[in-house]
């Protein structure tokens, strides 16, 4: 993969050189201006980024506040996601929809035979649900369509399927106990994840097991869960095993006679198959029969090939809303495939849109992006350079609200863990965060902040952890970011 942003290799060495003596004076009162606490770990062995700075507004220039190695290339984790979405925005705009269409080369006869197959099209839909699926479902049936005599086919030419490349979605093709590392595809449902409801039966039986979307489970279930007296506790887990093209779902445990129905989401093995087969049990329930099976393509859809149904999904405004606030690696590595002109696009093509996006930015710097989500460690960027498109996208009045509403403000956000700090820190940042423990830790935060004389500022903070310094919690993380925006707010 070419890497249009990173200097030549004289540069890269000279940089190297600048990178061991930043890392030798670090601590030094000068380099940790502004950042005096963070800078405890830089002296425990942590590598740091950090930088804040006022933004300029009307015939007020901007202000460096802050600095501790801001132009030190290090992973920001789910902190990309702040790429995605600002390089979505400015490919699209915010009402932009991705489309999902039903197709086929026959045409329904009078007695509503379509015969022929039935052909979904994945149009790389990031957002597309159960619902979405339904609502496609109805808009056949009112066409006439009671019975396909071929297969229902699923087609993702657009992209899919897509090479795992990290660790935990490698491991899910065959077998996943979370739902964070979901499979891509152009034609996925759901995030790329199966969703069950268990629900206690009787006391000292098993629990009910439901699917969420359909009737019954659409794929095996060994349920292991005992139901216990209403005194007892509910724990139980699940592992979704993928043998010989089939997958079940492993249930162990308890669930207490009073405990409500409990949701349980696990990544899919295959993404596209699991879209047939939920779409397949769509038709049944409106009437319509499918005599073939189900099958899934990365082959073009035939040329003759016409719509008979569709459905447009969210705009993406609401798409970067969710994708941001729930860091919802799945929606963040799809938009970025979308970005890609590729055909059958990779990571590695997803990768490379983002930087050409980038290379636009004054002022960012260099910067390695292998996937629009932040769950490859191969990412790299600087403060310097996340800061520079946070100012950016301040500077485009069209798009600022829309990329900072994806953000959270600590009081109030879903994201419980950064409820962290002072009041003021509370209330008067707007933060994207980036987590990954393997093989080192890293805590990762981004955002803006409005001062005590309402000027906005923009901060970054990338804390790796190195071989012997493997681990560090969040809340030591947000605790000193905390004291030193404290001081950046109230001084200015």
């Amino acid at each position: 993969m070419s890497r249009r942003l990173i200097p030549s290799w004289p540069f890269i060495v000279l940089s190297a050189f600048t990178a061991i003596l930043s890392w030798t004076f670090m601590v030094s009162p000068a380099r940790a201006a502004g950042f005096d606490h963070l800078a405890e770990l830089s002296s425990q062995g942590y590598q740091i980024s950090a930088e804040a700075r006022l933004l300029g507004s009307g015939d007020q220039s901007g202000e460096d506040l802050g600095s501790l190695n801001p132009e030190l290339l290090l992973t920001p984790a789910s902190v990309t996601k702040v790429y995605t979405a600002a390089a979505s925005l400015d490919a699209w705009g915010p009402q932009y929809r991705f489309t999902t269409e039903l197709k086929s080369a026959a045409r329904p006869s009078a007695n509503g035979v379509l015969d022929g197959d039935l052909i979904l099209e994945g149009g790389g839909d990031p957002s597309l649900v159960s619902e979405d699926l339904w609502r496609m479902t109805q808009r056949l049936y009112q066409t006439g369509v009671r019975r396909v005599s071929g297969d229902l086919v699923v087609s993702q030419a657009l992209f899919g399927p897509v090479t795992c490349v990290t660790t935990d979605r490698c491991a899910a093709l065959e077998r996943s106990d979370n739902a964070y590392s979901a499979l891509l595809t152009s034609a996925g449902v759901n995030y790329g994840s199966w969703c069950i409801q268990v629900a206690p039966g009787a006391v000292g039986g098993p629990a009910r097991v439901t699917s969420c979307n359909s009737h019954e489970p659409l794929f095996s279930i060994e349920n292991h869960v005992t139901t216990t007296s209403g005194s007892s506790s509910t724990g139980f887990g699940a592992v979704r095993v993928a043998e010989d093209g089939d997958e079940r779902l492993v249930l162990r445990g308890s669930i207490s006679v009073s405990s409500l129905p409990q949701e349980v989401y696990r990544a899919s093995a295959d993404p596209a198959l699991q879209t047939g087969k939920t779409l397949e049990a769509m038709l049944e329930l409106a009437g319509i029969e499918v005599e073939g099976v189900v099958r899934v393509t990365s082959d073009a859809v035939p040329g003759n090939a016409a719509r008979l149904a569709a459905v447009d999904g969210k705009p993406l405004q609401e798409i970067l809303l969710r994708m941001l606030n729930y860091s919802n690696n799945y929606m963040a590595d799809m938009l970025a495939l979308d970005l890609a002109e590729a055909p059958q696009a990779q990571l590695e093509d997803a990768g490379a849109a983002l930087e050409a996006f980038v290379s636009e930015i004054p002022g960012h710097g260099p910067v390695i992006l292998e996937s629009g989500s932040g769950l490859t460690t191969g990412n790299k960027t600087s403060a310097q350079g996340v800061n520079a498109l946070n100012e950016y996208m301040f500077q485009r009045p069209d798009l600022f609200q829309l990329y900072a509403a994806g953000l959270q403000a600590p009081t109030n956000g879903p994201m419980r863990f950064i409820r962290r700090g002072s009041s003021v820190f509370q209330s008067h940042v707007m933060v994207k965060t980036g987590t990954l423990n393997q093989p080192v830790a890293v805590r990762a935060v981004t955002g803006y902040f409005r001062t005590d004389s309402h000027r906005w500022g923009v901060f970054t903070v990338l804390v790796n952890g190195t071989s012997s310094t493997p681990y560090i919690s969040w809340s030591r993380v947000l605790d000193l970011v905390s004291l030193d925006l404290d001081r950046m707010i109230a001084n200015h």
